[in-house]
């Protein structure tokens, strides 16, 4: 805190001729934050050591839609195999090769096998897969009833 130490108007030596300074109404923040950030690390080293280490035979429940699938997803790999757009690409239906003129009969026939909640195709691309073939693939997909995922590898640093 600062202190005016002014004298008073009348220059006497006197008890009376001092003023007294005003307070400074100021809120100091400084510690408050240090408390918070002290705060967040106890929570952030505490909170992964709360987790649950008993194993318990927990209850199984009936009825309603079984919202896991039993069935593994369905995939479809495009692989460019020479040439321009639109010619040759092999077609893999997850590891079986696959001609284009019986894919599409194929994947309405799954679909009429599985379930809602196993409606999804994963579609993997070639990187050197033209666009047209993978919008073909998209619309066959979509005809079937399925919704389709596109699978993007991430890339790697160079």
């Amino acid at each position: 805190m600062a202190m005016n130490m002014a004298g008073s108007a009348g220059g006497g030596g006197g008890r009376r001729g001092r003023r007294r300074a005003a307070v400074m109404a100021e809120i100091n923040v400084t510690p408050m934050v240090d408390v918070m950030l002290v705060l967040l690390i106890i929570f952030m080293v505490a909170a992964p050591l709360m987790t649950s280490t008993i194993d318990i035979d927990l209850p199984v429940a009936g009825g309603g839609k079984q919202i896991a699938a039993n069935a593994p997803p369905l995939t479809l790999s495009v692989k460019r195999t020479g040439g321009a757009c639109n010619s040759n690409v092999e077609l893999y239906l997850g590891d079986t090769l696959i001609s284009a003129n019986d894919l599409l009969p194929k994947i309405k026939a799954i679909r009429e096998t599985r379930s809602e909640a196993e409606s999804v195709v994963y579609l993997r691309g070639d990187k050197d897969v033209c666009y047209t073939d993978m919008m073909k693939l998209l619309g066959y997909i979509r005809t079937a009833g399925f919704k389709a995922n596109i699978v993007i590898v991430p890339e790697q640093g160079s």
